[in-house]
Protein backbone atom coordinates (compact mmCIF):
# COMPACT_ATOMS: atom_id res chain seq x y z
CA UNK A 1 0.00 0.00 0.00
CA UNK A 2 1.46 3.33 -1.07
CA UNK A 3 0.32 6.37 0.97
CA UNK A 4 -0.62 9.38 -1.18
CA UNK A 5 -1.62 12.00 1.33
CA UNK A 6 0.52 15.04 0.51
CA UNK A 7 -0.62 17.95 -1.71
CA UNK A 8 1.96 17.05 -4.36
CA UNK A 9 0.67 13.47 -4.33
CA UNK A 10 -2.87 14.62 -5.05
CA UNK A 11 -1.59 16.86 -7.84
CA UNK A 12 0.08 13.85 -9.45
CA UNK A 13 -3.02 11.68 -9.14
CA UNK A 14 -5.33 14.35 -10.54
CA UNK A 15 -3.14 14.89 -13.56
CA UNK A 16 -2.85 11.15 -14.08
CA UNK A 17 -6.65 10.89 -14.07
CA UNK A 18 -7.25 13.90 -16.33
CA UNK A 19 -4.53 12.90 -18.79
CA UNK A 20 -6.11 9.44 -19.09
CA UNK A 21 -9.43 11.17 -19.82
CA UNK A 22 -7.91 13.32 -22.56
CA UNK A 23 -8.76 16.57 -20.77
CA UNK A 24 -5.33 18.15 -20.32
CA UNK A 25 -4.18 18.11 -23.94
CA UNK A 26 -5.34 20.21 -26.89
CA UNK A 27 -6.06 17.27 -29.20
CA UNK A 28 -5.11 14.01 -27.47
CA UNK A 29 -7.04 11.89 -29.99
CA UNK A 30 -6.61 14.01 -33.11
CA UNK A 31 -9.23 16.10 -34.88
CA UNK A 32 -12.55 15.64 -36.60
CA UNK A 33 -14.14 12.25 -37.21
CA UNK A 34 -10.85 10.33 -36.87
CA UNK A 35 -10.33 11.97 -33.48
CA UNK A 36 -13.89 11.10 -32.42
CA UNK A 37 -13.36 7.47 -33.41
CA UNK A 38 -10.12 7.28 -31.44
CA UNK A 39 -11.69 9.02 -28.42
CA UNK A 40 -14.55 6.52 -28.21
CA UNK A 41 -12.12 3.61 -28.57
CA UNK A 42 -10.00 5.03 -25.75
CA UNK A 43 -12.80 5.99 -23.37
CA UNK A 44 -14.67 2.72 -23.88
CA UNK A 45 -18.09 4.37 -24.07
CA UNK A 46 -19.77 7.73 -24.46
CA UNK A 47 -23.12 8.09 -22.72
CA UNK A 48 -26.19 9.00 -24.76
CA UNK A 49 -28.73 11.22 -23.06
CA UNK A 50 -32.06 12.61 -24.20
CA UNK A 51 -31.81 15.95 -22.40
CA UNK A 52 -31.33 18.82 -24.82
CA UNK A 53 -30.91 21.82 -22.51
CA UNK A 54 -27.58 22.22 -24.26
CA UNK A 55 -26.07 20.04 -27.00
CA UNK A 56 -26.64 16.32 -26.29
CA UNK A 57 -24.29 14.62 -23.84
CA UNK A 58 -22.65 12.26 -26.35
CA UNK A 59 -21.76 15.18 -28.62
CA UNK A 60 -20.68 17.34 -25.69
CA UNK A 61 -18.30 14.66 -24.34
CA UNK A 62 -16.57 14.31 -27.70
CA UNK A 63 -16.46 18.05 -28.36
CA UNK A 64 -14.60 18.48 -25.02
CA UNK A 65 -11.77 16.33 -26.35
CA UNK A 66 -11.82 16.51 -30.13
CA UNK A 67 -11.23 19.77 -32.05
CA UNK A 68 -13.40 20.19 -35.17
CA UNK A 69 -15.90 17.61 -33.89
CA UNK A 70 -19.45 18.14 -35.16
CA UNK A 71 -22.58 16.27 -34.00
CA UNK A 72 -23.19 14.59 -37.37
CA UNK A 73 -19.96 12.63 -36.92
CA UNK A 74 -21.42 10.18 -34.40
CA UNK A 75 -24.09 9.06 -36.88
CA UNK A 76 -21.43 8.70 -39.55
CA UNK A 77 -19.35 6.49 -37.23
CA UNK A 78 -22.49 4.45 -36.52
CA UNK A 79 -23.29 4.01 -40.22
CA UNK A 80 -19.66 3.13 -40.99
CA UNK A 81 -19.65 0.35 -38.39
CA UNK A 82 -16.96 1.96 -36.23
CA UNK A 83 -19.23 2.18 -33.19
CA UNK A 84 -22.50 0.64 -32.00
CA UNK A 85 -25.22 1.51 -29.55
CA UNK A 86 -25.91 -0.52 -26.47
CA UNK A 87 -26.20 -0.36 -22.70
CA UNK A 88 -23.36 0.09 -20.21
CA UNK A 89 -24.62 1.75 -17.02
CA UNK A 90 -26.81 3.75 -19.42
CA UNK A 91 -27.46 3.98 -23.16
CA UNK A 92 -24.10 4.55 -24.83
CA UNK A 93 -22.00 4.63 -27.97
CA UNK A 94 -19.36 1.90 -27.80
CA UNK A 95 -16.35 0.88 -29.92
CA UNK A 96 -17.27 -1.84 -32.39
CA UNK A 97 -14.04 -3.58 -31.41
CA UNK A 98 -15.63 -4.21 -27.99
CA UNK A 99 -18.81 -5.75 -29.41
CA UNK A 100 -18.22 -9.21 -27.95
CA UNK A 101 -18.27 -7.78 -24.42
CA UNK A 102 -21.90 -6.75 -24.90
CA UNK A 103 -22.87 -10.38 -25.46
CA UNK A 104 -23.11 -11.60 -21.84
CA UNK A 105 -25.76 -9.03 -20.95
CA UNK A 106 -27.66 -9.69 -24.17
CA UNK A 107 -27.64 -13.41 -23.47
CA UNK A 108 -28.82 -12.85 -19.89
CA UNK A 109 -31.80 -10.85 -21.19
CA UNK A 110 -32.57 -13.35 -23.93
CA UNK A 111 -32.62 -16.36 -21.62
CA UNK A 112 -34.61 -14.56 -18.94
CA UNK A 113 -31.84 -14.40 -16.37
CA UNK A 114 -32.17 -10.60 -16.49
CA UNK A 115 -35.44 -8.88 -17.35
CA UNK A 116 -35.70 -5.80 -19.52
CA UNK A 117 -39.50 -5.94 -19.82
CA UNK A 118 -41.84 -8.25 -17.97
CA UNK A 119 -43.48 -10.85 -20.18
CA UNK A 120 -42.18 -9.71 -23.58
CA UNK A 121 -44.58 -10.38 -26.43
CA UNK A 122 -42.65 -13.10 -28.27
CA UNK A 123 -45.28 -13.45 -31.00
CA UNK A 124 -45.05 -9.75 -31.84
CA UNK A 125 -41.26 -9.91 -31.64
CA UNK A 126 -41.19 -12.73 -34.19
CA UNK A 127 -43.51 -10.76 -36.49
CA UNK A 128 -41.25 -7.71 -36.27
CA UNK A 129 -38.14 -9.74 -37.08
CA UNK A 130 -39.91 -11.21 -40.10
CA UNK A 131 -41.02 -7.77 -41.28
CA UNK A 132 -37.53 -6.29 -40.91
CA UNK A 133 -36.00 -9.28 -42.69
CA UNK A 134 -38.41 -8.77 -45.56
CA UNK A 135 -38.75 -4.98 -45.76
CA UNK A 136 -35.51 -3.65 -44.25
CA UNK A 137 -34.77 -1.36 -41.28
CA UNK A 138 -37.69 -0.02 -39.29
CA UNK A 139 -38.15 3.02 -37.05
CA UNK A 140 -40.16 2.93 -33.85
CA UNK A 141 -42.40 5.71 -35.16
CA UNK A 142 -43.35 3.47 -38.09
CA UNK A 143 -45.28 1.24 -35.69
CA UNK A 144 -49.04 1.67 -35.63
CA UNK A 145 -50.41 3.01 -32.35
CA UNK A 146 -51.98 0.50 -30.02
CA UNK A 147 -55.69 0.79 -29.38
CA UNK A 148 -55.08 0.06 -25.73
CA UNK A 149 -54.30 3.18 -23.71
CA UNK A 150 -52.36 3.02 -20.47
CA UNK A 151 -51.02 5.69 -18.17
CA UNK A 152 -47.56 6.45 -16.86
CA UNK A 153 -44.08 5.75 -18.14
CA UNK A 154 -45.08 2.29 -19.37
CA UNK A 155 -47.51 3.74 -21.90
CA UNK A 156 -45.31 2.56 -24.76
CA UNK A 157 -46.79 1.09 -27.88
CA UNK A 158 -46.44 -2.72 -27.77
CA UNK A 159 -44.44 -2.71 -30.99
CA UNK A 160 -41.95 -0.23 -29.55
CA UNK A 161 -41.52 -2.44 -26.50
CA UNK A 162 -40.95 -5.41 -28.74
CA UNK A 163 -38.33 -3.49 -30.75
CA UNK A 164 -36.54 -2.48 -27.57
CA UNK A 165 -36.60 -6.03 -26.23
CA UNK A 166 -35.17 -7.38 -29.50
CA UNK A 167 -32.47 -4.69 -29.38
CA UNK A 168 -31.53 -5.38 -25.78
CA UNK A 169 -31.32 -9.14 -26.30
CA UNK A 170 -29.14 -8.68 -29.37
CA UNK A 171 -31.39 -9.68 -32.28
CA UNK A 172 -31.50 -6.10 -33.59
CA UNK A 173 -29.00 -3.26 -33.71
CA UNK A 174 -29.38 0.44 -34.34
CA UNK A 175 -28.31 0.95 -37.93
CA UNK A 176 -28.88 4.70 -38.19
CA UNK A 177 -30.21 7.72 -36.35
CA UNK A 178 -32.04 10.88 -37.34
CA UNK A 179 -31.69 12.90 -34.17
CA UNK A 180 -33.27 10.66 -31.56
CA UNK A 181 -35.26 8.61 -34.05
CA UNK A 182 -33.53 5.23 -34.29
CA UNK A 183 -33.63 2.77 -37.17
CA UNK A 184 -33.39 -0.91 -36.25
CA UNK A 185 -32.11 -3.69 -38.46
CA UNK A 186 -31.12 -7.32 -38.02
CA UNK A 187 -27.82 -7.69 -36.19
CA UNK A 188 -26.52 -9.97 -38.92
CA UNK A 189 -26.96 -7.14 -41.46
CA UNK A 190 -25.50 -4.35 -39.30
CA UNK A 191 -22.51 -6.07 -37.75
CA UNK A 192 -19.34 -5.83 -39.87
CA UNK A 193 -18.09 -9.25 -40.96
CA UNK A 194 -14.69 -8.86 -39.27
CA UNK A 195 -16.09 -8.29 -35.77
CA UNK A 196 -15.24 -10.90 -33.13
CA UNK A 197 -18.50 -12.43 -31.87
CA UNK A 198 -17.09 -15.03 -29.48
CA UNK A 199 -18.77 -15.02 -26.09
CA UNK A 200 -16.12 -13.94 -23.56
CA UNK A 201 -15.62 -16.05 -20.48
CA UNK A 202 -15.53 -14.44 -17.06
CA UNK A 203 -11.75 -14.11 -17.04
CA UNK A 204 -11.69 -12.38 -20.43
CA UNK A 205 -14.52 -10.06 -19.44
CA UNK A 206 -12.80 -9.15 -16.16
CA UNK A 207 -9.50 -8.40 -17.91
CA UNK A 208 -11.31 -6.25 -20.49
CA UNK A 209 -13.01 -4.18 -17.79
CA UNK A 210 -9.80 -3.70 -15.79
CA UNK A 211 -7.72 -2.71 -18.81
CA UNK A 212 -10.36 -0.38 -20.22
CA UNK A 213 -10.87 1.38 -16.90
CA UNK A 214 -7.15 1.81 -16.24
CA UNK A 215 -6.65 3.14 -19.77
CA UNK A 216 -9.43 5.71 -19.54
CA UNK A 217 -9.18 6.72 -15.88
CA UNK A 218 -5.53 6.21 -14.93
CA UNK A 219 -6.43 5.04 -11.44
CA UNK A 220 -9.46 3.05 -10.35
CA UNK A 221 -11.20 1.78 -7.24
CA UNK A 222 -12.66 -1.70 -6.88
CA UNK A 223 -16.13 -0.19 -6.64
CA UNK A 224 -15.55 2.01 -9.68
CA UNK A 225 -14.32 -0.88 -11.83
CA UNK A 226 -17.78 -2.45 -11.85
CA UNK A 227 -19.73 0.81 -11.64
CA UNK A 228 -23.47 0.07 -12.00
CA UNK A 229 -22.82 -3.56 -12.94
CA UNK A 230 -25.02 -5.78 -10.79
CA UNK A 231 -23.51 -9.09 -11.86
CA UNK A 232 -22.23 -10.61 -8.61
CA UNK A 233 -20.05 -13.19 -10.35
CA UNK A 234 -18.44 -10.52 -12.53
CA UNK A 235 -17.70 -8.33 -9.53
CA UNK A 236 -16.07 -11.26 -7.76
CA UNK A 237 -14.00 -12.11 -10.85
CA UNK A 238 -12.79 -8.52 -11.22
CA UNK A 239 -11.83 -8.38 -7.55
CA UNK A 240 -9.91 -11.66 -7.84
CA UNK A 241 -8.09 -10.43 -10.95
CA UNK A 242 -7.05 -7.21 -9.20
CA UNK A 243 -5.70 -9.16 -6.23
CA UNK A 244 -3.80 -11.50 -8.56
CA UNK A 245 -2.17 -8.60 -10.41
CA UNK A 246 -1.33 -6.83 -7.17
CA UNK A 247 0.42 -10.01 -6.01
CA UNK A 248 2.25 -10.24 -9.35
CA UNK A 249 3.38 -6.63 -9.04
CA UNK A 250 1.79 -5.42 -12.29
CA UNK A 251 -0.60 -3.26 -10.27
CA UNK A 252 -0.02 -1.09 -7.21
CA UNK A 253 -2.46 -0.01 -4.54
CA UNK A 254 -2.47 3.53 -3.17
CA UNK A 255 -4.30 5.08 -0.24
CA UNK A 256 -5.40 8.70 -0.13
CA UNK A 257 -5.35 10.82 2.99
CA UNK A 258 -9.12 10.36 3.33
CA UNK A 259 -8.66 6.58 3.49
CA UNK A 260 -9.91 5.79 -0.02
CA UNK A 261 -7.97 3.15 -1.94
CA UNK A 262 -7.18 3.15 -5.66
CA UNK A 263 -5.35 0.88 -8.07
CA UNK A 264 -2.76 2.03 -10.63
CA UNK A 265 -0.52 0.25 -13.10
CA UNK A 266 2.94 -0.38 -11.74
CA UNK A 267 5.16 2.56 -12.65
CA UNK A 268 2.25 4.93 -13.36
CA UNK A 269 3.25 7.21 -10.50
CA UNK A 270 6.69 7.75 -12.05
CA UNK A 271 5.38 8.90 -15.42
CA UNK A 272 6.09 12.53 -16.38
CA UNK A 273 3.25 14.86 -15.49
CA UNK A 274 1.29 16.51 -18.26
CA UNK A 275 2.04 20.19 -18.72
CA UNK A 276 -0.83 22.40 -17.66
CA UNK A 277 -2.42 25.06 -19.83
CA UNK A 278 -4.51 28.03 -18.76
CA UNK A 279 -7.58 26.39 -20.24
CA UNK A 280 -11.18 26.07 -19.07
CA UNK A 281 -13.17 23.03 -20.23
CA UNK A 282 -16.96 23.14 -19.88
CA UNK A 283 -18.03 19.55 -19.29
CA UNK A 284 -21.27 17.62 -19.67
CA UNK A 285 -22.95 16.37 -16.48
CA UNK A 286 -22.66 12.91 -18.09
CA UNK A 287 -18.98 13.23 -18.99
CA UNK A 288 -16.91 10.11 -18.34
CA UNK A 289 -14.67 12.11 -16.00
CA UNK A 290 -17.46 13.06 -13.59
CA UNK A 291 -20.10 10.34 -13.91
CA UNK A 292 -18.71 8.46 -10.89
CA UNK A 293 -19.57 11.15 -8.35
CA UNK A 294 -17.86 9.51 -5.36
CA UNK A 295 -14.61 9.19 -7.28
CA UNK A 296 -14.66 12.89 -8.27
CA UNK A 297 -15.31 13.90 -4.68
CA UNK A 298 -12.48 11.71 -3.41
CA UNK A 299 -9.86 12.78 -5.96
CA UNK A 300 -10.82 16.40 -6.61
CA UNK A 301 -12.78 17.45 -3.51
CA UNK A 302 -15.58 18.34 -5.92
CA UNK A 303 -19.06 17.39 -4.77
CA UNK A 304 -21.06 17.30 -7.98
CA UNK A 305 -24.69 16.41 -8.59
CA UNK A 306 -26.84 17.13 -11.60
CA UNK A 307 -29.97 18.80 -10.29
CA UNK A 308 -32.47 18.31 -13.12
CA UNK A 309 -33.75 15.30 -11.14
CA UNK A 310 -33.92 17.31 -7.89
CA UNK A 311 -37.15 19.16 -6.98
CA UNK A 312 -36.81 22.83 -7.96
CA UNK A 313 -37.10 24.04 -4.38
CA UNK A 314 -34.12 21.94 -3.33
CA UNK A 315 -31.73 22.91 -6.13
CA UNK A 316 -28.58 24.74 -5.08
CA UNK A 317 -26.99 25.49 -8.43
CA UNK A 318 -29.63 25.15 -11.14
CA UNK A 319 -31.41 22.68 -13.40
CA UNK A 320 -28.49 21.74 -15.67
CA UNK A 321 -25.22 22.87 -14.13
CA UNK A 322 -22.11 22.06 -16.16
CA UNK A 323 -18.83 21.23 -14.36
CA UNK A 324 -15.99 23.67 -15.01
CA UNK A 325 -12.44 22.33 -15.22
CA UNK A 326 -9.55 24.81 -15.07
CA UNK A 327 -6.03 23.50 -15.45
CA UNK A 328 -6.17 20.38 -13.22
CA UNK A 329 -9.00 21.37 -10.85
CA UNK A 330 -12.78 21.44 -10.93
CA UNK A 331 -13.37 25.06 -10.00
CA UNK A 332 -17.12 25.61 -10.30
CA UNK A 333 -20.30 24.98 -12.24
CA UNK A 334 -22.40 26.92 -14.71
CA UNK A 335 -26.13 26.56 -15.35
CA UNK A 336 -26.85 27.02 -19.07
CA UNK A 337 -29.66 26.76 -21.57
CA UNK A 338 -29.53 26.97 -25.36
CA UNK A 339 -32.39 28.89 -26.98
CA UNK A 340 -31.82 27.47 -30.43
CA UNK A 341 -34.57 29.32 -32.28
CA UNK A 342 -33.12 32.60 -31.05
CA UNK A 343 -29.52 31.37 -31.47
CA UNK A 344 -28.91 32.45 -27.88
CA UNK A 345 -26.92 30.74 -25.14
CA UNK A 346 -28.22 31.77 -21.71
CA UNK A 347 -25.97 31.52 -18.66
CA UNK A 348 -28.44 31.40 -15.80
CA UNK A 349 -25.93 31.15 -12.98
CA UNK A 350 -22.21 30.74 -12.36
CA UNK A 351 -20.81 29.35 -9.12
CA UNK A 352 -17.06 29.47 -8.56
CA UNK A 353 -15.68 27.26 -5.78
CA UNK A 354 -11.94 27.89 -5.73
CA UNK A 355 -9.90 30.85 -4.53
CA UNK A 356 -7.40 32.63 -6.73
CA UNK A 357 -9.53 32.80 -9.89
CA UNK A 358 -9.52 36.58 -10.14
CA UNK A 359 -6.45 36.77 -12.38
CA UNK A 360 -6.47 37.68 -16.05
CA UNK A 361 -5.38 34.20 -17.14
CA UNK A 362 -8.54 32.58 -15.81
CA UNK A 363 -10.77 35.36 -17.12
CA UNK A 364 -9.32 35.00 -20.62
CA UNK A 365 -9.56 31.20 -20.54
CA UNK A 366 -13.16 31.30 -19.33
CA UNK A 367 -14.18 33.82 -21.99
CA UNK A 368 -12.59 31.67 -24.69
CA UNK A 369 -14.34 28.55 -23.39
CA UNK A 370 -17.75 30.24 -23.32
CA UNK A 371 -17.29 31.60 -26.84
CA UNK A 372 -16.40 28.17 -28.18
CA UNK A 373 -19.25 26.54 -26.27
CA UNK A 374 -21.70 29.10 -27.66
CA UNK A 375 -20.58 28.30 -31.19
CA UNK A 376 -20.95 24.56 -30.50
CA UNK A 377 -24.59 25.15 -29.52
CA UNK A 378 -25.24 26.81 -32.87
CA UNK A 379 -25.75 30.12 -31.06
CA UNK A 380 -24.48 33.57 -31.96
CA UNK A 381 -24.79 35.42 -28.67
CA UNK A 382 -24.45 34.81 -24.95
CA UNK A 383 -26.79 36.29 -22.39
CA UNK A 384 -26.18 36.18 -18.67
CA UNK A 385 -27.59 37.65 -15.51
CA UNK A 386 -24.48 37.31 -13.38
Amino acid sequence: MIPMDKPQDMTRLRRLALTAQGLLQDQPFGRGIAGARKAINHLGYVQIDTLSVVERAHHHVLRSRVPQFTPDMTNQLLRDGDIFEYWTHAAALLPMADFRFSLPYKQAIKNGQTRWFRNPDKKLMAELVARIRSEGPIRSRDMKASAQKRSGWWDWKPAKKALEQLFMQGDLMVSDRAGFQKSYDLTERVLPSHVDTRMPDMEEFSAHILEQQLRSHGLVSLKGLTYQRRNTALRAAVKALVHDRLAQGTLEQIRLGNGDDFIVEAGALERPLARLQDRVVILSPFDNSVIQRERVKSLFSYDYQIECYVPAAKRQYGYFCLPLLYRDEFVGRMDCKSHRKDRLLEIKSLHMERDGLEDEAFAAAFAEAVAGFCQFQGCDTVRHSL
